[in-house]
């Protein structure tokens, strides 16, 4: 059995996170509007998710971490995300997310993009979820459907995971274009919770797409690292990078800060209906790039399989 730990987090109303991204996302795009809706029918394209919304006990697992994968990997770190919503007290959940994929089950290293609806004692797991991995014949991307080739609900590694009823109801709407600032949307979102919440950690997670420009987008290679990568530099050489198109569905799951539990702050997977997807850096087209994203402030955080050895690589 993992090991699970729950912190429970600062929950701000919608109004006033609407107003404190609004006034921040301001200081880093041209055109910034944040408001509270209803949210949009996610069973509808380009989400084509399981669930409808993204209410109802959110809630934010980060399951394992990077120490599993670097220096070296520890293949026998494997989750099943069943298991995950039991250990989230949220049985049959619908969780979104950026992880790494079971290469005991895929036989290679890839990119997890998870979307699943849990099962319950009512109902199967529906999978939704998405891997990309390097094509072997061109070394592109080869991204799909995670069902097309699987029946489980299997990751491996490490994955932060955003989880709710996947009900519909009041959500914030987050736009912005013209990115003229340094930072990239997930990590401007994560700052601008920071310096105002301080000490109270608040954690945010949902969706958000990439509606035009283009957008950095990692990859790690079929084969883990023999040799251990030891720096940043190590592990950004042994990645591979592309630039990917929109329009591209991204998962974001954010934490303001880390209240102890040697925590991902911030991590976003991708995919699309173009065949591109993986691992969100940042948008290449800053003048261009317009975003559109509906997110819900977490109320609980579990950390899961917290690693014993840790260290601070490979968390970009």
């Amino acid at each position: 059995m993992a090991k699970v730990e729950r912190f429970a987090l600062h929950v701000p109303s919608l109004e006033e996170l609407a107003g404190v991204l609004q006034k921040g996302l301001k200081e880093n795009f041209a055109d910034a509007q944040v408001t509270v809706v209803d949210c949009p029918d996610l069973t509808q394209e380009p989400f084509s998710f399981p669930a409808k919304g993204i209410c109802g006990k959110p809630r934010i697992a980060d399951v394992g971490g990077v120490p599993y994968l670097l220096p070296l990997v520890q293949k026998e770190k494997v989750y099943d995300l069943n298991v995950i919503a039991k250990d989230i007290e949220l049985p049959g959940a619908f969780i979104l997310g950026a992880g790494a994929a079971s290469s005991r089950i895929l036989g290679v290293n890839a990119e997890f993009i998870p979307i699943v609806q849990a099962k319950s004692d009512k109902k199967p797991a529906v999978n939704g979820s998405y891997i990309a991995q390097i094509n072997p014949a061109d070394q592109g991307c080869l991204l799909e459907k995670y069902s097309t080739k699987y029946s489980d609900c299997e990751f491996g590694l490490l994955a932060n995971l955003y989880a709710s009823e996947g009900q519909p109801g009041k959500v914030i709407e987050v736009k912005a274009s013209g990115r003229t600032g340094e930072l990239n949307f997930v990590s401007c979102l994560r700052q601008i919770l920071e310096k105002h919440y301080g000490e109270k950690t608040v954690g945010m997670g949902g969706t958000f797409v990439i509606q035009k420009g283009k957008a950095k987008i990692h990859i790690m290679p079929p084969e883990f690292s023999a040799c251990p990568l030891n720096t940043d530099e190590d592990v950004n050489n042994w990645l591979k990078f592309f630039e990917m198109k929109a329009p591209l569905v991204c998962q974001p799951v954010i934490v303001s800060r880390d209240p102890g539990l040697d925590l991902r702050v911030e991590h976003t997977h991708c995919f699309s209906a173009h065949g591109e997807g993986g691992h969100y850096h940042g948008d290449t087209t800053p003048e261009s790039v317009r975003y559109r994203g509906y997110l819900l402030p977490a109320e609980l955080l579990f950390r899961i399989d917290r690693p014993r050895d840790t260290h601070a690589l490979g968390r970009d």
